[in-house]
């Protein structure tokens, strides 16, 4: 079993947990220094850094949400001064409720790390050829893979989402063997393949690493069956780093989380409190080594379980199950995160109202569709079917050209659909 630093990867759980409590201490304190939104919550509930005896103390720490973020944006959550930031993201193209990400220069480097302990624990090595099939943009995504195969040697592909066809063909002629990208672009990839007639025996491919939406054991199957490879699951949120928060080993029994970088805690969604291991919860992450963004149990609205037990690849650090479900109001599709108050936006642009929609989620083929539900109202109703006809193509653009790949819109009539249900996620994760 193929380690990149097995002496952390497998400490014992009171060296995991006095590294954790040692970075935890210097994060407190870090944060209450220089960070206003940490010093002004902790007084108010009369909590000083050096209070924290113990890791267990961080449950009296208030939670902190995507919104505290964005009500501090640009640099309001920034630990360090922007003079030592050498890398800034955003954690989604959404403009309209911002959330500015740093990175300083051993940021990067913990990052780098990060990738590394995945992309060995599948087999890459420094003789590999690693193609990255993730948008290059402003959020974390392909980045921190790139800096982390360039850490083992592997030899390097920033293909980014372009054509399936060109994917194909520079995995064939560049003898790629790890493909990073997300469900989606894989099976379209497996799909492009066959049309093209190039047999998946002939490639060098090897890996699939897939992360930023949910997927199947089912589609896991299909994939590794149509590209005679080995598919693995990643984990990861750009909030925190981005990729490398977890992932999964050969053993695929749940994602490892790196404890030396992460304290994991499950909570109940509605009453906040804490779970035992083995619970379905939400997941619950503070970052205690990142210098530029730390976060202190940040709510992620990801469900999941928590396993402590060691792994059969060796590992010690805990895993969590694979997540399929989300608890918050944030929809993960096509390596996207959208809510439904960002698609609300554009429908009042364009309506000049508040209309009343749903977001349908299918699957057709193995690929997830978002069909976005509009109920006929005073502001979509026309007499002339070529004026709503103008109407459906002007909203399918408008939210497409927003979300960056193409959506389905249709007018249904009033109660067709539930709407103080704002979304209805058709998939199903077997």
């Amino acid at each position: 079993m193929a380690f990149w630093n097995e002496k952390i990867e497998c400490m014992d759980r009171p060296e995991i947990e006095q590294i954790q409590l040692e970075n935890l201490q210097a994060t407190l304190n870090r944060v209450y220094k220089n960070v206003r939104h940490y010093r002004k919550v902790f007084r108010e509930i009369d909590f000083m850094p050096e209070d924290l005896q113990h890791i267990s103390d961080i449950k009296k720490l208030p939670f902190i949400s995507r919104r505290d973020l964005s009500l501090n944006y640009p640099y309001d959550m920034f630990a360090v001064p922007l003079r030592e930031v050498v890398r800034l993201h955003m954690a989604s193209i959404n403009f309209d409720d911002p959330i500015v990400v740093g990175f300083t220069r051993s940021d990067i480097t913990s990052w780098g790390e990060l990738i590394a302990r995945n992309l060995a624990a599948v087999g890459v090595t420094k003789d590999d050829v690693v193609q990255i099939a993730l948008t290059f943009g402003i959020t974390t995504g392909p980045f921190g893979v790139q800096v982390g195969a360039e850490q083992i040697g592997a030899s390097v592909i920033p293909m980014s989402a372009r054509k399936f066809e060109d994917q194909v063909k520079i995995m064939r002629d560049f003898r790629t063997t790890t493909l990073v990208s997300t469900p989606t672009v894989a099976i379209g990839l497996s799909q492009m393949m066959e049309e093209m007639d190039v047999d998946p025996n002939k490639l060098a491919l090897k890996h699939a690493i897939l992360g930023s939406e949910p997927w199947s054991e089912s589609t896991r199957s299909h994939i590794e069956s149509k590209m005679h490879i080995t598919a693995t699951d990643t984990y990861g949120l750009t909030e925190l780093f981005g990729p490398g928060v977890a992932w999964e080993c050969p053993a695929k029994n749940g994602l490892h989380i790196a404890e030396d970088h992460f304290l994991p805690e499950i909570i109940d969604p509605v009453t906040l409190e804490t779970l035992p291991p083995g619970s379905l919860g939400e997941l619950v992450l503070t970052s205690i080594s990142k210098q530029a963004f730390p976060l202190i149990r940040f709510r992620t609205g990801d469900l999941t379980r928590i396993d402590y037990a060691p792994c059969t690849c060796g590992r010690t650090h805990c895993r969590i199950a694979r997540i399929f479900q989300k608890c918050d109001d944030v929809v993960v599709i096509k390596g996207t995160s959208i809510t439904p108050e960002q698609i609300s936006r554009v429908l009042s642009k364009i309506t000049g109202g508040q209309p009343v929609f749903q977001l349908m989620i299918e699957q057709v083929d193995k690929l997830d569709q978002l069909i976005v539900l509009l109920e006929i109202s005073d502001f979509t109703f026309f007499d002339e079917m070529k004026k709503q006809n103008i109407l459906i193509e002007r909203l399918h653009r408008e939210i497409s050209e927003f979300l960056g790949w193409d959506v389905t819109v249709k007018l249904v009539e009033p109660g067709t659909f539930d709407s103080n249900r704002k979304v209805l996620d058709k998939r199903i994760f077997k």
